[in-house]
């Protein structure tokens, strides 16, 4: 099976831009990254490292991340010394496992320990933030708190460059509420974020189908669906065994192109994962 990679490049237009487009391909399960100007894109919600059943599944996760290739990744539903996970640092497990950089973000304090999204990357990062995503009125979350939910962005030494990557997991509640307030901050976050870095794509679980008014306000501000610009099918990844419905989410901006996505065929997690 051959995958899609990446690949930075010049832009013809403005000399200083640096343009994302893909070509080439590597095979899955290749020890090397690839050409310098390679990049290959993992949207994963990990289900705190459990499969459907309850049964861990970090090594099986981290398997598919070395299968794929992949230079990042970004992660959903990722536990840190909670409990359910046996008091296990679940991103730097994954960061042993892979040998790659990783970054946290706590969007709840949880059974004991934390919970929230991770960025794992080939490259160093050379800095990570939470951004909390304020709603009102103040959403109750698990054991009673008001947290709010959170998107996590990390700084990349790209080969070409500094790369963004935002990675968030939005609300999902049974309708778009939330949902809408959360996808505003990562609008605003986003163009803000672009003002200073020259490549930024975002990403994750978003809790929300194309049609919706969520993805409807996000293509609207200039975020490019990935998978509409370069999947086949319909991507559905959502759950694991039958997917019904695609919620996981690459989002392109400016200059950054692709040119093919599919979801892979996996059970170490209640979502497959989508891999650009």
């Amino acid at each position: 099976m051959m995958t899609d990679v990446f690949r930075f490049s010049r832009s013809t237009a403005v000399a200083a831009m640096i343009a994302l487009s893909l070509a080439g391909c590597v095979r899955a399960g290749s020890t090397t990254s690839g050409s310098a100007t390679d990049a290959r894109v993992l949207v994963y919600n990990i289900h705190a490292g459990k499969t459907v059943h309850g049964v861990p599944s970090i090594e099986q996760i981290a398997a598919v991340v070395r299968s794929t290739n992949a230079d990042i990744v970004m992660l959903q539903e990722v536990d840190n010394g909670t409990k359910r996970s046996g008091n296990v640092n679940q991103p730097a497990e994954l960061a042993r496992l892979t040998g790659f950089h990783v970054a946290f973000g706590s969007a709840l304090d949880y059974d004991g320990g934390k919970y929230g999204v991770a960025i794992l990357s080939r490259w160093p990062i050379l800095s990570d933030t939470l951004f909390h995503l304020p709603v009102e009125p103040p959403q109750t979350r698990a054991g009673g708190s008001m947290e709010p939910r959170g998107a996590l962005r990390a700084i990349i030494k790209s080969p070409r460059g500094t790369l963004a990557v935002i990675n968030t997991h939005l609300d999902a509640s049974g309708d778009d509420h939330w949902r809408a307030q959360e996808a505003d901050s990562i609008i605003s976050l986003v163009a803000q974020t672009r003002r200073n870095v020259p490549l930024v794509i975002a990403g994750g679980d978003f809790n929300s189908t194309p049609e919706s008014s969520v993805q409807l306000a996000l293509r609207a501000a200039g975020l490019r669906d990935g998978w509409t610009t370069c999947g086949s099918g319909a991507g559905l990844s959502f759950p694991d065994s039958v997917p019904a419905k695609r919620i996981d989410y690459l989002f392109l901006t400016g200059g950054i192109h692709c040119s093919a996505a599919h979801v892979v065929d996996t059970r170490a997690s209640d979502h497959r994962p989508v891999f650009f």
